[in-house]
């Protein structure tokens, strides 16, 4: 992967050593003016995507997707080559940034689209009631069914990503309404910042956070062709095929990211004008990966490996790029470290400061000691008979991605045939294709997103060719799975069995298996290995036969 070259060190004239005496008044002045006494604790602007995968910034080597402010923070800052979110989908990954716990240790407060509980307090509290003033713009802790009235005494009544301030958008059609594609959403995120900063900050620190509801789907297919883009430029993961249509679709997909950078961008502008940059933490990455078959909702490089970049030179010197394994569990206590924030009244975390890493002036692997990290999913879409989930736990080092798929015997996708929407018995084709060959994406593998690389892959599913990429994507899976991630990104060679691989397949199973018992996963302990299963969704249900008639 190309990075970023080695910076060039700049050395202080000997007679500049003569001026420092009568020019440390006025440097402390510029200091005090720009925010930057050592004794202020410091704010945070934490910026999170919404499905992107982590070789997919400019920074990270991508040459279709442009994101100028990522790749700031990345080449003044930390770059992270090693971050593993909580899970490949969006609720349960961010409950785990938020709490500091693995998604299984949060009951239902950990599962897509059912109740947040109030005993799970998220670290944004304890910067409240630590002198922080904590807001938001966009997608939050979500989805999660928050309190709706006196009755849902159990469950909290405000996003766990903070509270949102303002409600500034975009209308559609307007002279102001600058949006790049169709699919992108309303809210101006940076004017959202803005007020926040101007009107409900005050003179505290802050910690806000930008959650962009992008590169989320649905796109609007073929929107690069208005944005300078081309599909030359485009490289093509290798477990789609490499087809023109797959190309546009990436390309609808790099449109977004470049939508969330821009507004980055801003808030990065306006608090270096306002004399706030250097003393603010900016912290930026995504929830899970990319929108696409094999991606998000699989445990897979491409559905847990996102960027991640830290800046503030004031503290974590710059420049540097990090392969130390770091984990979303590891955000919380981090983040409650560096604001001086006690974690009393948070559920034990399960995740460790790495303000160590973050202080140090090294690079490469900086704390060896951290050898593995924890991933896994559970419920995705409502995809599956009685809205059963496909559980998996997994283990990352690292050279080696080691896959437990718990229930091997169900469609990692969601089931290949739906019951039709009002009634008990009649089914939509197989694999939701109608009688002409065209494929409806509610139809069938709903725990993919309707997409068109989704649709093309299963139009052409017979094609010789297509047909590998077919049952990557949705074909029933083996009980465990280990890749080489150095060798093979895109996970396509499983390597469990292999002679060669066995001594790191047993340790690298004793290990995860250590960590679940160890964090109480109920999957492993019990005494109900099935109660994520029995979790309520609070969003649409649908229906599907029975896999056992």
């Amino acid at each position: 992967m190309k990075l970023f070259s080695k910076y060039i060190s700049k050395t202080i004239p000997l007679f500049a050593l003569a001026l420092y005496s009568c020019s440390n008044d006025k440097a402390e002045q510029r200091k005090q003016r720009e925010g930057l006494d050592d004794r202020k604790q410091p704010n945070i602007l934490f910026a999170i995507s919404d499905d992107q995968s982590f070789g997919h910034t400019s920074f990270g080597g991508s040459e279709y997707i442009k994101t100028p402010a990522f790749d700031r923070v990345a080449r003044e800052g930390i770059y992270f080559s090693n971050c593993i979110a909580g899970s490949p989908g969006c609720a349960p990954s961010r409950s785990t940034i938020v709490t500091g716990r693995y998604h299984w240790q949060n009951e239902q407060s950990g599962q897509h689209a059912s109740s947040w509980m109030k005993k799970h307090i998220p670290f944004i509290d304890l910067l409240d009631a630590n002198g922080y003033v904590t807001g938001r713009t966009g997608k939050g802790v979500a989805p999660f069914q928050y309190a709706r009235n006196e009755q849902d005494s159990l469950w909290r009544a405000t996003d766990a990503g903070g509270i949102t301030y303002s409600n500034i958008s975009y209308e559609k059609g307007s002279p102001g309404d600058e949006r790049t594609a169709g699919g992108i959403s309303t809210i101006n995120y940076f004017e959202n910042f803005k007020y926040f900063m101007e009107n409900v900050r005050g003179e505290k620190p802050f910690f806000f956070w930008f959650g962009a509801h992008e590169p989320h789907r649905s796109y609007e297919q073929d929107s690069w062709k208005r944005n300078d883009k081309k599909t030359e430029n485009v490289k093509v993961p290798g477990f789609f095929p490499d087809r023109e249509i797959v190309r546009g679709d990436l390309l609808d997909y790099a449109v977004e990211i470049e939508w969330f950078d821009l507004h980055l961008q801003r808030m990065l502008t306006y608090l270096e004008e306002i004399g706030e940059l250097e003393n603010t933490i900016v912290i930026v990455t995504a929830d899970n990966g990319m929108p696409f078959p094999r991606a998000k909702a699989n445990a897979y490089e491409y559905g847990i490996h996102v960027p991640f970049a830290v800046r503030y030179p004031k503290s974590f010197p710059g420049g540097r790029i990090v392969d130390d394994m770091i984990s979303f569990a590891d955000l919380a206590p981090t983040i409650l470290e560096v604001t001086g924030t006690s974690p009393e009244g948070m559920l034990p975390v399960s995740g460790e400061s790495i303000l160590h890493i973050l202080k140090s002036k090294e690079t490469g692997i900086v704390d060896p000691s951290k050898k593995y990290v924890f991933t896994g999913r559970e419920r995705h879409s409502s995809s599956r008979y009685l809205n059963w989930g496909y559980p998996q736990r997994a283990i990352r080092s690292q050279d080696f991605l080691l896959i437990w798929n718990l229930k091997p015997e169900r469609w990692p996708a969601g089931a290949p045939q739906r019951i039709v929407k009002g009634t008990t018995d009649q089914l939509w084709p197989m694999y939701g294709l109608d009688d002409m060959g065209i494929h409806h994406s509610d139809w069938a593998f709903t725990d993919i997103d309707a997409a068109p690389t989704k649709s093309y892959i299963i139009e052409n599913w017979q094609d010789e060719e297509i047909n590998p990429f077919f049952e990557l994507a949705h074909g029933k899976r083996p009980e465990f799975e280990l890749f080489n991630v150095q060798n093979d990104p895109f996970c396509l060679t499983n390597l469990t069995g292999k002679p060669d691989y066995e001594e790191t397949e047993e340790e690298m199973k004793r290990a995860l298996m250590k960590e679940l018992t160890r964090s109480g996963d109920p999957r492993i302990v019990g005494p109900d290995k099935e109660i994520f299963d029995s979790y309520k969704r609070y969003s649409p249900i649908r229906d599907f036969p029975n896999p056992a008639e």
